[in-house]
């Protein structure tokens, strides 16, 4: 397959084999499904820079802002459909390869593929919280709210952008009606670790502790320039634990990996499970 060297994939080959795998998975990992990700050639056309928790808590403007354009690409994400790559990691998991899932992603894909005990270490967008009393519930529950306060509203995408919002023009966000908790009147939020915060201390947790129980660490779609999720190639690095990765840009990582692969994950990941043996069972399309 073009852009694999035979030697490093049948190193990683043995590697997946032998079980303990700890999967980090990044927003690479998605962009079969139809959403963009960050650093790579769909993320390199985004204008706009991420929210920050900062702005959203600071300023009704900014949120209602993110809400009208989370709004519109909720449509992209919410109906995102697993791809091989998503399935491929179900399927090591249910042969019992994989022992941890830890994801940087928000789009629930792993779990829509059928993988279990997933850590996400941002969130997730499907689910949204107050920031008054807590309170956590469906996005499916808020997206119902938002299309009955705005009947009729629609909007001219511009671009879309890898944490489920698009662009849209200032006079269709002026436009929009947000809405409150439903039970205090309180601010909502995704419920997602925006730029600025810090990733919650129970998720940080049990991805070391799954990284240091684990037989090898496989980086799938994730360029690692981030804290949140180069910390456990590093962590894995220091306790002898071989690292491969699977992406198709450089990555912070790479030096620390035993097996570095640049190519596409989807076919990637399929040639791994036929590899690595008929127990898996062939991953989808």
């Amino acid at each position: 397959m073009e852009g694999v060297i035979v030697d490093a994939f049948e190193t990683l080959a043995d590697l997946v084999g032998d079980g303990g795998v700890v999967v980090l998975s990044g927003a690479g990992l998605s962009t079969e499904s139809g959403i963009p990700d960050y650093r790579g050639e769909t993320g390199r056309r985004r204008r706009a820079a991420p929210m920050t928790y900062q702005t959203f808590v600071g300023s009704a403007a900014a949120r209602r802002r993110y809400w009208a354009r989370s709004h519109v690409g909720w449509r992209n994400v919410g109906h995102a459909a697993p791809n091989t790559g998503h399935v491929a990691v179900a399927g090591l998991q249910r042969a019992g390869l994989v022992s941890g899932i830890i994801t940087q992603n928000v789009d629930g894909l792993h779990q829509a593929a059928g993988a279990t005990g997933v850590v996400e270490l941002h969130g997730a967008l499907d689910r949204v919280v107050c920031l008054g009393c807590g309170r956590r519930s469906a996005r499916a529950e808020l997206e119902r709210r938002l299309r009955a306060a705005n009947p009729g509203w629609d909007a001219r995408i511009q671009a879309v952008n890898p944490d489920g919002d698009v662009e849209l023009d200032d006079a269709d966000v002026a436009s929009f009606r947000m809405v409150d908790c439903a039970v205090c009147g309180g601010v909502l939020k995704p419920d997602v670790v925006f730029f600025g915060e810090n990733v919650p201390p129970e998720r940080v947790r049990a991805s070391y502790a799954a990284v240091d129980d684990a037989g090898m660490m496989l980086v799938l779609g994730s360029s690692l320039t981030v804290w949140s999720g180069y910390r456990f190639v590093r962590r894995a690095a220091e306790r002898g634990i071989p690292v491969a990765i699977v992406n198709q840009g450089a990555t912070r990582g790479d030096d620390l990996a035993l097996v570095r692969i640049a190519a596409p994950l989807g076919a990637t990941l399929r040639r791994l499970v036929a590899e690595v043996g008929g127990a898996v069972g062939a991953p989808g399309p």
